[in-house]
């Protein structure tokens, strides 16, 4: 009661929510910790007990490199695509007669069958070792790796043939990671998108006393106008305002109203659009099919979330493009906004 006074007071009315994600680790936020030697004889996902005894050393080398959960979790769905998790001292050539581009003989041991060029045959027949080298490298190649999916991430460490081998190991990756830990991690099991998703329930935002909400948080990071284009390098017009509050950042409705599309549009962007009478449209671009939360035909409210923000699309890291509609026409969000109550971008 005294939260909600004092939003009143402040011209908003704070939306009650439920706070059973709290344990959860958030994606982004400090690794978690598992002692390898602590490995109970167990199955989880389906690896045994020497398998999840090597992913305990790659959950911890992530944490002791100052990792964050979704980056220890990469580690072990990689481990997984590479090697089932198990430290084997052969490879592709024993097995299969697989070359280097060169033709010379692969040479790949260990969890994330590294070659010779990733250190000594000791070092990388090494759990702990090993893994320590794969983060190092990831950390490298991988700055932007906030804004790619896990298989990505891990294909531009490994440099692996096919850039979606290691997608099937993401469910089992979490399971393990949550079952070694005892942390529910946020990270949903069956969703790829760059921030492998977040716990439930959704985040509530606030609403003011004009009925409207800022549909999600973050920086204007690139507004109405004519710009040129990131990818294309052309100039045109970009048709709304773009918010930076991060990956899997709640998005909420701006205001009442009924959503019209939820899908993807020519340009592969992910997009909620919803009507909210009077001529007035506001859309949403950019989000996973895993993080869009809503449905056509479905009534929403203002501030309740809708999506999660991804980067699908023609973006280049994770944002929501938010635009507002007047009779059909594209207006400016900022001064619209305004004009209700809301300034974009706090």
């Amino acid at each position: 009661m005294p939260i909600l006074i004092i939003g009143m007071m402040l011209g908003f009315v704070v939306v009650g929510g439920d706070d059973s994600c709290a344990t959860a680790a958030v994606p982004g936020a400090p690794g978690v910790s598992v002692d390898p030697n602590s490995v109970p004889q167990t199955e989880i996902a389906g690896y045994g007990h020497e398998q999840l005894v090597n992913a305990a050393n790659v959950i911890q080398a992530g944490k002791d490199l100052g990792l964050n959960v979704r980056d220890q979790t990469i580690g072990v769905m990689t481990a997984m695509g590479e090697s089932s998790l198990r430290n084997i001292d052969y490879g592709d050539w024993e097995t299969g007669g697989v070359t280097n581009p060169d033709g010379s003989r692969t040479t790949s041991i260990g969890l994330f069958q590294q070659q010779d060029g990733w250190g000594t045959r000791e070092e990388r027949l090494n759990p702990y070792i090993s893994s320590t080298k794969f983060f190092q490298a990831m950390i490298q190649k991988v700055p932007d790796r906030e804004s790619l999916e896990p298989t990505i991430v891990a294909h531009r460490t490994q440099i692996n043939a096919d850039p979606y081998h290691y997608e099937r190991f993401w469910d089992g990756a979490v399971q393990i990671v949550e079952g070694l830990t005892g942390v529910k991690t946020g990270l949903n099991p069956g969703d790829s998108s760059p921030s492998g998703g977040t716990c439930d329930p959704t985040v509530p935002g606030g609403v003011n006393a004009q009925g409207w909400a800022a549909p999600s948080a973050g920086p204007v990071t690139s507004p109405f106008g004519i710009r040129t284009h990131p990818i294309y390098g052309t100039q045109r017009l970009h048709a709304g305002t773009d918010l930076g509050p991060g990956c899997d950042s709640p998005i909420w409705a701006a205001q009442d109203g009924t959503v019209t599309f939820r899908g993807f549009d020519g340009g592969g962007n992910g997009v909620i659009a919803i009507d909210h009478g009077g001529g007035v449209t506001t859309r949403y671009l950019h989000m996973y099919d895993s993080g869009m939360l809503v449905n056509v035909g479905d009534k929403v409210k203002a501030g309740q979330q809708i999506a999660r923000v991804g980067s699908s699309g023609e973006s280049t890291g994770c944002h929501l493009h938010f635009e507002v509609q007047v009779n059909g026409e594209n207006v400016d969000p900022e001064p619209f906004m305004a004009a209700v109550g809301i300034t974009l971008g706090q």
